[in-house]
């Protein structure tokens, strides 16, 4: 019955029905099976097995560059100057070489044994036959004993024999041109971009090694030349990330540890990590240089030797709250890179994702657990900072588990907000305002100017902190931050969460003056760094309350600035009598009809939506570190470079 179901008859399954497809046909007709799918990714992935290959050479101490070469008519060559694939006959089929097998047969490879590659990227010996298959032209050119041999393939199928082509005095290692199959992956192209990162982030993995970059295709981003060689390794690679990031951490936590010398086996692990309030945290992971984005093992051992560590220097420090910290609170912030060699490591799935080596956890967590120890009791400034942070984390997690364990009486529950909150009326977010102005007297001319339906206050005292200059603890204790969080119903940094926000608008209101500007300017820097998502979704507001306003008889004008009340004074106002002028010091002198028909009227006011426009990734981030971070001398530089303009606006 189940055949007839299927749409056959019951004679229609038979012997004959059992398919047995070759190698190349199975790829080409499930190519997800090997190298996840037929989209952007599966493309440039193809290209980091053929550039893993070179690393093994590289790692295993036989190559000491490699060259990745993107071509305008849409090839890319991987060259090293490796030992080059072996070109002899195969002992188990004669008639073909070594090299035919290894790009036209599944399972075949030289890292099984382990007598070639004490590590290597993968050990499911399908990589090179995977983007054989996949490629309607590929070309293997070997270099050996100072002759050069060459094969080409079409989609898996040899286009000829093994031959040798001409003599290679000053050459070895091997170089493999493909183009990806368009039957395949269609219109996709290989991005110069997207090579180009992997290309340089190999050289990071593997300091002893050289990553030539070249490409023809220019897309006014990219550079068409690069050389990427890395002593620091891992570290270099962290201080590029976070560029000029205020991190909690003078210098990160980072190291190398050999397995031959701690557990007597093949390998090692290196990392680096640092926690900053700039951003969030994230984890790049890798084995034998292959990108783990799904982690794995060698990620739990990490993360379990940082956390037993933190703990155990808060347990040191008599300090209780350590104990509440959990894995969860080290990624809020925490920018970690790690990186291990292991030998026969175990992937989830042909495109190694995840790692699945059970020691990999054991031996990471060893190896790094005791560096961690020594180096939070060497640099105890570092380490309270970090300890500060974590625990600020693990309060807001625990403030916001407690929070949504609370049943809701109502659907619209009574937040608990600070005392100085002027609400609104409205019980949806939808319409409403929050103006953030400058201690009580301003919010007194706020109160009487409001629309009590959809218009709140929050008065603050002073000035905010400065989140980038200011050590973590600080931002758990400073009353002005815990009162904003409250009013706007959200937590900081990883702990924001967009649906919670309370008010449609938050409107930051102060004084048109330099004070006010500098107000303002803290604000928008703790919300840049707290909060991102709220200016990314069109949340934030700059008012822009007078300066002046002048007077004529009945006539009324208010003015912004110093050059707008000149014209207006040169020109007049139309009125009779002497122009009476008036100069708010702040907003607290305006009267409620002043500053509601000025700045709070939405049918009258003017309002300024603070938005982010990078011209290129982080380039928002890095400015806003310069101006406003803990290093002084970055903006006496930002100064220097920009004073010209200054002098320019003054002719």
């Amino acid at each position: 019955m189940s055949d007839l179901l299927a749409g056959g008859s019951p004679d229609s399954y038979n012997a004959s029905s059992i398919q047995v497809l070759e190698d190349m046909e199975h790829v080409r007709l499930r190519p997800g099976m090997y190298i996840g799918g037929k989209d952007e990714r599966a493309l440039h992935h193809m290209v980091a097995e053929i550039i893993d290959n070179s690393m093994d050479e590289a790692v295993a101490g036989h190559a000491t560059w490699i060259e990745v070469e993107l071509h305008a008519n849409g090839h890319v060559t991987v060259r090293d100057n490796g030992r080059g694939i072996p070109i002899g006959p195969h002992p188990k089929d004669p008639s073909k070489s070594a090299l035919e097998i290894v790009f036209c047969t599944l399972n075949a490879g030289g890292k099984f044994s382990g007598d070639s590659y004490a590590t290597s990227g993968g050990l499911h010996g399908v990589g090179s036959s995977v983007v054989n298959a996949l490629s309607d032209h590929l070309r293997v050119e070997v270099a050996q004993n100072k002759e050069l041999f060459a094969m080409e393939f079409s989609r898996g199928v040899p286009q000829g024999k093994l031959e040798k082509i001409g003599a290679a005095p000053n050459r070895r290692g091997t170089s493999v041109t493909f183009h990806p199959d368009a039957e395949i992956f269609g219109a996709l192209q290989l991005k110069p971009g997207r090579l180009f990162k992997m290309a340089r982030s190999k050289a990071y993995l593997f300091s002893g090694v050289e990553i030539r970059w070249k490409t023809e295709i220019d897309d006014n981003e990219t550079p068409l030349a690069a050389t990427f060689k890395f002593p620091g390794g891992l570290s270099d690679y962290l201080a590029e990330t976070l560029g000029g990031s205020t991190t909690y951490a003078e210098a990160p936590f980072a190291g190398t540890v050999s397995f031959v010398e701690k557990f007597g086996v093949p390998g090692k692990v290196e990392w680096a990590i640092n926690w900053t309030p700039a951003r969030d945290g994230f984890i790049q992971s890798y084995c034998n240089t292959v990108p783990t984005p799904e982690g794995g093992t060698h990620e739990a051992g990490f993360w379990s030797a940082i956390l037993k560590g933190i703990k155990a220097y808060g347990d040191l420090t008599n300090n209780r709250k350590a104990g509440n910290i959990t894995r969860e609170d080290l990624t809020a912030g925490g920018c970690a890179l790690v990186s291990c060699f292991i030998r026969e490591p175990e992937f989830v799935g042909q495109t190694k994702d995840r790692l699945a080596t059970v020691d990999a956890q054991r031996m990471v967590d060893a190896a790094v657990r005791d560096h961690f120890d020594n180096w939070l009791a060497a640099d105890t400034k570092s380490a309270g900072a970090i300890l500060d942070f974590l625990i600020l984390r693990s309060e807001e997690r625990l403030r916001r588990k407690q929070e949504k364990e609370t049943a809701r009486k109502t659907a619209t529950k009574k937040l608990r907000l600070p005392g100085k909150l002027t609400d609104c009326t409205n019980k949806t977010r939808q319409g409403t305002e929050l103006f953030i102005v400058e201690g009580d007297s301003a919010g007194g001319s706020g109160k009487g100017a409001r629309d009590r339906k959809t218009q709140a206050l929050l008065p603050l005292k002073g000035k905010i902190l400065n989140v980038l200059g200011a050590a973590s603890n600080k931002l758990t204790t400073n009353q002005e931050i815990s009162d904003l969080c409250e009013a706007l119903g959200v937590g900081m940094g990883s702990r924001f969460n967009l649906d919670d926000l309370r008010y449609d608008k938050i409107i930051i209101m102060t004084d048109a003056d330099v004070d006010g500007a500098h107000i303002a300017s803290l604000l928008m820097t703790f919300f840049f760094t707290q909060m991102r998502p709220m200016i990314d979704a069109g949340h934030l507001y700059l008012a822009c309350p007078p300066l002046y306003r002048l007077t004529q008889g009945a006539r009324r004008v208010y003015v912004s600035d110093e050059a707008e009340k000149n014209r207006v004074l040169e020109k007049g106002l139309g009125g009779k009598g002497k122009i009476d002028l008036q100069r708010f010091k702040g907003l607290g002198e305006m009267d409620a009809a002043d500053l509601k028909s000025t700045t709070m009227d939405p049918a009258t006011r003017k309002l300024i939506r603070v938005t982010v426009a990078d011209e290129e990734p982080g380039e928002t981030s890095d400015l806003v570190e310069r101006l406003m971070g803990k290093k002084p001398e970055l903006r006496f530089a930002y100064i220097q470079e920009n004073a010209r303009f200054v002098e320019e606006l003054d002719v």
